[in-house]
């Protein structure tokens, strides 16, 4: 992207250790050099190792990532803010320096219950990928066949 201002999206958690790491992983997947890509959260934690896991199934590594705290981009201007869980959205509900915000509702995956394999169900990469999918008019189904993304209807927004 020689001449073409790259886009500078944040996404944000209340952990930053599953879903925005997703996002950050998925976005930086999809859409290349078209973005500058980051996630935070309001409290710093670790990246899961089931995010790690889930993501490494769809071929992109999240494993190098780090738990950040929003405070470290407070001050940075961004093209799009995004939360995606319902906690940080009601901690953050405005994001200086944003020029658009939105919010994507995921539900927590560390509360998934049940066996291993059913808890992986919970990460969000089928939802993250078609709002994505949407947003960069992008074919997801190269990246992520294994997980049947398009079969699960009704994700964008």
């Amino acid at each position: 992207m020689s001449n073409q201002k790259r886009i500078k999206v944040l996404f944000l958690c209340t952990h930053n250790s599953a879903r925005s790491q997703m996002a950050e992983g998925l976005l930086r997947h999809l859409g290349g050099e078209k973005y500058q890509v980051f996630s935070a959260g309001t409290e710093q934690t670790f990246v899961r190792p089931q995010a790690i896991q889930v993501m490494a199934e769809v071929g992109i590594d999240i494993s190098q990532q780090q738990s950040k705290m929003l405070e470290q981009y407070l001050q940075d201007g961004f093209d799009e803010v995004t939360t995606v869980c319902d906690d940080a959205n009601e901690a953050c509900p405005v994001f200086p320096n944003a020029k658009h915000r939105r919010h994507w509702s995921f539900p927590d995956p560390s509360k998934a219950q049940g066996s291993k394999e059913e808890q992986l169900q919970v990460y969000p990469i089928e939802k993250c990928a078609m709002r994505f999918n949407k947003r960069l008019n992008t074919n997801c189904s190269k990246c992520c066949p294994k997980r049947n993304i398009f079969t699960q209807g009704g994700f964008c927004d």
